[in-house]
């Protein structure tokens, strides 16, 4: 029973902090927000995003049909070794080399492998060649030159023609970041998490004594009475009356004599 109550006091003592800084909550929330907002519209730069896909598939002649799972296992498992091929300074040098001839583009070897990435689905012969640039158009002339690039180069590397090009990357105007929602979501729960740690923080740090309970229970002290805080207006009230009323007296005393 005792742990029961002393955690039903807490709730209720965490519940009251919240409430007595409700101000400060919201405040830091909304300036949180703001400024996740103000970042995601005014500082961050929007990056585009072009795809194209690949196929690994080499053809095998009619008498070799029984073959083909076994051929098709392998292609698979090439797509690893072909992965590090398209990163590699054979493939990304010439990249660039015929990047740097059209317009738009002012990137290097090194921007150019981190602006790629490659995925690929499991036990699946197509893999994906994936762009990001702040240009949708140098986004898909970078996807698309790394894949004709790498399907002219394997043919000498390996010695083998079993890559094709699926589909060829095409502009889109959409940016894929920043992403609004979810930084304004980010930027909301990090501006709440932060008012209900300041208005923790406010509260452990103030040592005001709010309470006769406080003195008892907390610091063991004996309490002798209480001293109530009257407002200045209602002492105001109490003591012009009592001052005017001699002046009132004398008044009548004056009077009575004169009639005398």
């Amino acid at each position: 029973m005792e742990s029961v109550e002393s955690r039903q006091i807490s709730i209720g003592q965490i519940l009251s902090i919240l409430r007595k800084h409700i101000g400060l909550i919201f405040a830091s929330t909304f300036i949180v927000t703001l400024l996740a907002a103000f970042m995601t519209f005014f500082v961050m730069t929007p990056k585009y995003s072009a795809t194209t896909q690949i196929l690994v598939n080499r053809k095998l002649s009619d008498d070799m049909a029984g073959a083909q799972l076994q051929q098709t296992q392998a292609d698979v498992q090439m797509i690893s070794t072909y992965k590090d091929i398209i990163t590699s300074p054979t493939v990304l040098k010439a990249v660039n080399a015929k990047l740097e001839r059209q317009s738009g583009y002012d990137g290097n070897v090194d921007s150019l492998k981190s602006s790629i990435s490659i995925k690929n689905q499991a036990n699946s012969q197509v893999f994906s060649i994936t762009a990001k640039s702040t240009n949708p158009n140098v986004a898909a002339k970078i996807a698309n030159e790394t894949a004709t690039t790498f399907k002219n180069k394997v043919i000498k590397i390996m010695s083998i023609n079993n890559v094709s090009i699926v589909s060829k990357a095409m502009a889109d105007e959409h940016p894929v970041s920043p992403r609004t929602k979810l930084n304004i979501l980010i930027g909301i729960i990090v501006g709440l998490i932060l008012g209900i740690g300041l208005a923790f923080l406010r509260e452990l740090s103030d040592r005001t004594v709010t309470s006769e309970e406080f003195l008892t229970d907390e610091l063991g002290l004996k309490g002798l009475g209480i001293i109530g805080e009257i407002d200045e207006a209602d002492i105001r009230r109490k003591i012009t009356p009592k001052i005017q009323a001699p002046m009132g007296g004398e008044d009548d005393q004056s009077r009575m004599r004169r009639r005398v």
